[in-house]
């Protein structure tokens, strides 16, 4: 997603909630926490309730330039919500202040509302042949010119979100499973209780088929009452499958989803493109769950529009609800329409997507139909870098070419640096980011809070710098809202928290301005906003990282735009860069802090669409003169500078001596007109330095005597962690406090080009009076370590801290091991550097990896209006195919290296794969991160499909022999052995125990190579070249082993003590060779054939093309091989088969040569053979393959003289039947079941048809049941609809049939 999460607790209202913006991979993932209000009543007198706290608007200036000009009210403003959708129906986006409609319209970027009408069909007597299968009766009312429908399928529960698919599930199985299941469960219970109440007191034990048949006349009811407990367990309700039919009425495209699931048209739902129409329904009156449509490809693709969440509505509601009839509840710019862009894709769990993002911005660039003036963003990644990237340069053109301005949530990952996400931390600082502010009158109205405490950032507000200087936070804004969901959420309004709601307050701001703007006629972009937001907004006594330039003022904001407009650098952005990395801004952490630094400054001015649209005059006449100033004593700049339309450059100095070590410091150089100073600053050179604790107690020791801690405060402490440090201890110890005291403790180093997840420790912690608590976290020596302790924004009470932080280090001579087994043993030191420590080596494998190749590869031109950017530029996609083959049940994570962990920092736009089964079923999707996605399959053939798109096909042509890795969870972890010596190792002698080290020592560690016949390991078809993947440890403490932070967003996978480790399969496991076995020349190996070898191998081959030549020619060649070889029973088989294949006229044919095999057989030699427990004879193994050719060829032909006479039997009624041929059926049961259980492959087929003969259905229904878990296949499951409907089970055949479109659909789902 990632939309953004934070867990909300007060100290009085405990409130946990889900939030959304960056998630961990992470639906880790809405940035919005949700909770609902109960009302209380009293006989006191009650004062007014504060509606202004709901909706915060008066403490960012709305409600006074509102009062002052109710026509600034976002009237001829568009905003682009780029979210999880947004619901037309839900309260306040109906309409406008002015009457307008709200939502204009409705898209989802993401491709997972999409449906294949490539199918195209005439109407036969007003009737269509739908796919699922139905009869589509066609309203006599459509007006349908070409006479032509495009049809497809959708699932209804692939459009819903995750919350309303689980409600719905619930409501149907209690309304249509519950009440029928309930009984016939409790009548094959009594009828089984009935049963063995009657049961004789005698016993018969024999083999006699009366015995067999009161045997299983038990056994079926109590596999009746044993499928019904099953049937409950295992329920897997695939949901409704809607028909789909799209045609053009002449004027627009409309669509009808049988929503009846009868073929029922006229009952549907009946919508025209949404965006033409404003047509939208509710898909059923249990769900609530309002779509509406849009069409591609000449109708080929059908576009259903509905919501991933509700997260995206709640943050429409904010930017610009309204409510005619109670104005106290309006969004901030009530007047603006909404463009509703979901980016989150339902199949990854709402996570978005490079192809929704990329549609997305091409949407909002420049379309015939409306001018979108501001993006609303509250989604969003972690990205290892932002200076280059597909989306980034497509973010660019939005806002630097086309004059769209982007307001985008700065993230929930706060409270350490560094932690804004991506966006605003893109390609360009063009973004405007905004933090998470809660005012007084918010604690009251929202969260109920006994007190009022003064305003603050939330705690898990995301703060600045961007790694690569800039501020990342723009501007805070309150950052929690009480206003409409989505109408599926059966709930009007809702609390959700986190910068997702900070963002679209600020984005109603920038409406309310360029509504002011547009209505004053004066011209503005996005810089001369943006600047003037930044100049106006006010200062808060609070962290700066958190605020940017401070709480919006939209009523400052307009009076400084409307007083200091028609300037010459109105339509100019000043691009800084900084170093020769040209960096955003200066941000100096990973230094020792104890010299000066000289920073070379670049600034450019850029004008609007600078390419395109820009006035050689506007360059030419661009020249100003600038004063620049700093506020820090630490550093030295110029004071002046000129610019005319070309690149400056100038130095900036930073001198760290003389600072408080251990803390960070900001300030800038900022930039003023000199002929108009007031109108604020027109650029600055943020710079950010941190100055580490470089001298630690006795080289690894930090402590930080007590402080005390009010709500809201953040107390940081960098310390510059030892080169040889490989993890940390940090310890807090509260004091002068009786109750518990709740903090945040966030550890964070950051590493070049990686996300701020890659070095980091986040814990919620609750200290009790004089309690202590020690973490432990991973470090990376050489890198300054943030060690960030936060007390919750909510607190009523204050705390006393004392911080003690210990580095430890065990490094080990490789990073990651790899280790050949055809080396055998791999040798790692492992160092003490800091301090003795314990050692206790551990060393574990826990996943196979095979690497697939492409079985397909195709790369076709999308185009279109939603695939094709401005000026004709079409967007191209790469679909890869590659076959799967899983041996046995495992749970497998498809993983494609190249373009894992990076999405908004890809060189290419998108990266999607989806993993089908045998049927074309869709079982998961997945993209580029791929530990968030790990799906469990049986054992079977699977295929994964991957995608890809980039704008030049050129580079798409490079990836198409791209592999794909699939990682395979083992159903045990595998240990392998460690020794301190090469000579233990090769001899397998004493393995490594606990071993001290003191400081420096370094110790030899030895690995060997895995069997490859372990147990665990056997059944994976290992390879050569395969690897085996795990970790290696090393640290004594079971702490420091298993130490795992869990972020908000789920478990932070930064190890403190494990290492990659990785065997390499170099050759396969042989068999044992016999010790007495000796060598022998090639001319000895070679064996000289004999004749009668030569006529048996003549014979196998007449006896193989039996069953391949027409019956005539098969009978003939049968006769002439029986009269030579009269004993040959692979030759009566061969007929047997070849009759079977014939069909139902030749069943008499078949009983009789079945009933010839089976006399052929010496049963009685075989019977022996089987009940003989061990064979020691030195042939055993020869016999063994003899014995069971024949039982298997007995089998075989019992089983076709069975279902032979069953397929007889079973179309007459039971007292049609012959009893001799019952009785025949009975005596071939007894004769297999010598040999065999029932539920044996080889039988099961003849057994589900003898228990049908017999009535025994139960019994039957198991036995397919077993077929269909082996292979579902369309024969299997019409079978088992069969066997439940014998049963009189309806409801599971309805389950059945009801998914049969669902378990095979006719094409790969659409990407």
């Amino acid at each position: 997603m990632r939309i953004w999460l934070s867990n909300i607790f007060s100290r009085i209202v405990h409130i946990q909630t889900h939030s959304a913006r960056k998630g961990e991979r992470s639906p880790n993932f809405l940035r919005s926490f949700a909770t609902t209000t109960k009302m209380a009543s009293t006989t006191e007198p009650l004062g007014d309730f504060p509606f202004w706290g709901l909706l915060p608007r008066k403490e960012t200036g709305v409600v006074s330039l509102l009062s002052k000009n109710p026509n600034f009210d976002g009237r001829g403003t568009v905003i682009a919500i780029f979210d999880s959708g947004v619901d037309p129906g839900a309260p306040g986006l109906q309409v406008t202040t002015e009457g307008k409609v709200k939502v204009i319209d409705r898209i989802d970027a993401s491709g997972a509302g999409d449906v294949d009408t490539s199918t195209v069909v005439e109407a036969t007597d007003g009737v269509i042949a739908g796919l699922t299968g139905r009869k589509l009766k066609v309203p006599e009312s459509w007006v349908n010119p070409s006479g032509k429908f495009h049809i497809g399928v959708k699932s209804a529960y692939t459009l819903y979100p995750q919350r309303l698919r689980e409600r719905i599930i619930k409501e149907r199985k209690e309304k249509q499973w519950d009440p029928v299941h309930k009984i016939l469960l409790a009548e094959a219970q009594r009828k089984l209780q009935l049963l063995e109440n009657n049961k004789s007191n005698g016993s018969n034990n024999g083999a006699s088929p009366n015995s067999l048949i009161d045997k299983m006349t038990k056994e079926d009811a109590e596999t009746r009452v044993s499928l019904l407990n099953s049937l409950e367990k295992k329920y897997n309700d695939l949901g409704p499958a809607y028909d789909c039919v799209l045609y053009h009425d002449g004027d627009v495209w409309r669509a009808c989803i049988d929503t009846s699931e009868r073929g029922e048209l006229e009952s549907g739902i009946h919508l025209g493109e949404y965006r033409i129409t404003h047509q939208w329904a509710s898909l059923t009156s249990a769900d609530q769950y309002n779509i509406s449509i849009n069409v591609h490809n000449d109708g080929n693709i059908l576009e259903i529009v509905g919501m991933c969440s509700s997260h995206g509505t709640h943050v429409a509601s904010i930017a610009s609800a309204n409510f005619p009839d109670a104005p106290e509840r309006n969004g901030v710019a009530p007047g603006a329409q909404i463009v509703s862009i979901t980016i989150g894709d339902n199949r990854i769990g709402s996570m978005e997507t490079g192809t929704a993002l990329a549609r997305a911005m091409m949407r909002v660039m420049e379309n015939s139909f409306y001018k979108v003036d501001v993006i609303n963003m509250s989604y969003g990644e972690h990205a290892h870098w932002s200076n280059s990237s597909r989306l980034g340069e497509l973010a660019h053109e939005v806002v630097n070419k086309y004059g769209v301005i982007w307001v985008s949530s700065a993230g929930n990952h706060g409270p350490a640096l560094a932690t804004v996400g991506v966006p605003p931390d893109f390609q360009s600082d063009s973004i405007i980011g905004v933090g998470a502010y809660v005012s007084p009158d918010m604690m009251t109205a929202e969260y109920s809070m006994i007190e009022k405490l003064p305003g603050c950032p939330y705690t898990w507000s995301s703060r600045g710098p961007t790694a690569d200087g800039a501020r990342g936070v723009t501007v805070c804004a309150p950052g929690g809202a009480i206003t409409s969901v989505p109408t599926f959420t059966l709930r009007s309004n809702q609390l959700m928290n986190g910068t997702s709601m900070a963002s679209p307050h600020t984005a109603g701001c920038v409406a309310l301005i360029v509504s002011a703007v547009k209505l004053k006629s004066i011209p503005y972009s996005p810089y001369s906003v943006r600047r003037a937001i930044q100049n106006t907004a006010m200062a808060l006594d609070v962290d700066v990282f958190a605020q940017g330039h401070g709480l919006i003022q939209v009523d400052r904001a307009v009076e400084h735009i409307l007083q200091h407009c028609n300037s010459i650098e109105d339509k100019v952005r000043f691009m800084v860069e900084c170093g020769s990395e040209r960096k955003k801004g200066i941000h100096l952490r990973n230094w020792l802090a104890d010299k000066p630094v000289d920073m070379s400054v670049t600034v450019e001015p850029v004008l609007l669409d600078d390419t395109r649209a820009a006035d050689a005059n506007q360059k030419l006449s661009f020249c100003m003169e600038m004063v620049l100033t700093s506020n820090a004593p630490w550093i030295r700049a110029p004071s002046c500078l000129q610019m005319s339309y070309t690149a400056r450059s100038f130095q900036v100095s930073i001198d760290p001596r003389g600072l408080e070590r251990g803390r960070v410091y900001f300030a800038s150089v900022k930039a003023y007109n000199a002929s108009n100073v007031e109108k604020g600053i027109m650029f600055e050179v943020p710079i950010t330095i941190v100055v580490p604790v470089i001298d630690l107690l006795h080289g690894y020791k930090y402590t930080c005597p007590a402080e005390v801690f009010r709500a809201g405060c953040v107390r940081r402490h960098f310390l510059y962690v030892p080169v040889e440090s490989t993890w940390a201890t940090v310890t807090l110890k509260s004091s002068h406090s009786e109750k518990c005291q709740r903090f945040t403790l966030h550890a964070v180093q950051l590493k070049p080009d990686c996300s701020v997840k890659t070095i980091e420790f986040y814990k919620v912690v609750n200290l009790g009076s004089n309690e202590s608590s020690t973490f432990v976290l991973g470090v990376r020596g050489g890198y300054t370590l943030e060690v960030c302790l936060a007390r919750w924004w909510s607190s009523l009470v204050d705390g006393q801290v004392e911080i003690d932080v210990d580095f430890h280090s065990l490094r080990p001579s490789h990073e990651e091991v790899t280790l050949f087994c055809s080396d055998g043993v791999q040798r790692v030191d492992v160092r003490a550097g800091l301090r003795p420590e314990e050692v206790s080596p551990q060393a574990y494998l826990k996943h196979h990896t095979q690497v697939l190749t492409p079985t397909e590869s195709k790369v076709e031109v999308l185009g279109g209006l939603r695939d094709t950017i401005p000026g004709g530029r079409p967007v191209y996609q790469l679909i890869l195919s590659y076959n799967l083959s899983v041996s046995k049940a495992a749970e497998v994570t498809p993983k494609c290296a190249l373009l894992s962990d990076v999405l908004y920092e890809s060189a290419f736009e998108s990266q999607l794969w989806m993993l089908f089964d045998h049927n074309k079923q869709l079982l998961g999707s997945g993209d580029a991160y791929c530990t968030k996605y790990s799906l469990k399959l049986e054992k079977g053939e699977y295929t994964i499909r991957l995608h890809v798109r980039h704008e030049r096909p050129d580079l798409l042509e490079k990836l198409s022999d791209l592999p794909l890795t699939v990682l395979t969870k083992l159903s045990q972890e595998v240990k392998l052995d460690v020794y301190t010596s090469f000579n233990a190792a090769v001899t397998c002698g004493k393995k490594a125990q606990s071993l001290s080290l003191g400081t420096g020592a370094v110790q030899p560690l030895y690995l060997t190579a895995p069997s490859l016949t372990d147990k665990t390991l056997k059944g994976l078809g290992l390879t050569p070249g395969q690897a085996l993947l795990g970790t290696l440890s090393f640290a004594k403490d079971e702490q420091v082993r298993k130490a795992v932070s869990n972020h908000k967003f789920g478990p932070i996978r930064t190890m403190p003590d494990q290492y990659p480790l990785r065997v390499v399969v170099t050759e396969l496991p042989c068999k044992k060779r016999s010790s007495t076995s000796t060598a022998t020349s090639p001319e000895e190996k070679k064996e000289t054939k004999t004749h009668t070898e030569y006529l048996e191998a003549l014979r196998d081959l007449q006896t193989a093309w039996i069953a391949k030549l027409d019956c005539e020619s098969g009978e003939q060649l049968h006769k002439e091989l029986m009269a030579a070889h009269p004993e040959h029973l692979a030759a009566q088989l061969a007929r047997l088969q070849a009759l079977d294949a014939g069909g139902a006229q030749n069943r008499q044919a078949v009983i009789a040569q079945a009933k010839q095999v089976v006399s052929s057989v010496d049963v009685a030699p075989l019977l022996a053979f089987y009940g003989t427990k061990t064979d020691t004879r030195s042939d055993a193994a020869k016999i063994k393959t003899q014995m069971d050719k024949q039982r298997n060829t007995l089998l075989e032909a019992h089983c076709r003289h069975g279902s032979a006479l069953s397929a007889d039997l079973i179309p007459l009624q039971h007292p049609e039947r012959p009893q001799e041929s019952v009785e025949q059926l009975d005596a071939i049961t007894v004769e297999i079941m010598k040999f065999v259980e029932p539920s044996d492959s080889k039988v099961i087929g003849f057994f589900a048809s003898y228990y049908q003969v017999r009535g025994f259905d139960g019994l039957a229904a198991r036995l397919i049941q077993r077929q269909c878990e082996e292979k579902w296949t369309r024969e299997n499951e019409a079978k088992l609809t069969e066997a439940y409907t014998r049963l009189g089970w309806t409801h599971a055949a309805s389950l059945i049939a009801n998914s049969h479109p669902l378990r095979f659909p006719t094409s790969f789902t659409l990407f």
